[in-house]
């Protein structure tokens, strides 16, 4: 099973931006954690980072050209606002589950609406760090289950 995973803008900057809301985990801390969690499972996992919207859109594509089987994604700010994103969601056929750190639902109201979450079929959020081995292990049983 080939899962990838997509982090969005400014996630690169995770264990120094915003501790207090996104925690200090580090990025590559994640990247490790889900390395670990892919290995137990037996998934074959790539993660990469991207700022632009084009370039997540993009990847959507290539990694379901590629033959993933299913993707995470974390879109960052534009989960909010990014018709594009939550298109191409739904271009690929394949399943992604949304991830978030924070409870978007408990923050600013701008926050609290995704336009991407309707085009996954789940959506982790306000777990911080741990969201994102979650998120793995029920993309894993989904997989599992629906294949």
């Amino acid at each position: 099973m080939r899962i990838a995973v997509l982090h969005g803008p400014n996630l690169n900057a995770l264990g120094t931006r915003e501790p207090d809301i996104y925690g200090h985990t580090t990025l590559a801390e994640i990247d490790a954690m889900l390395a670990q969690e892919a290995t137990t499972l037996g998934v074959d996992l790539t993660s990469h980072q991207y700022q632009g919207e084009g370039e997540i859109v993009a990847a959507l594509h290539r990694v379901a050209a590629e033959g993933a089987h299913g993707v995470l994604i974390n879109p960052g700010a534009y989960t909010h606002y990014s018709f594009a994103i939550a298109d191409a969601l739904r271009c690929i056929p394949i399943p992604s589950v949304e991830i978030h750190l924070s409870n978007i639902h408990g923050r600013e109201e701008f926050r609290s609406r995704s336009v991407t979450a309707a085009a996954c079929v789940g959506i982790v959020a306000g777990f911080g760090a741990q969201s994102y081995p979650v998120a793995l292990q029920a993309l894993f049983t989904y997989l599992s289950r629906n294949r």
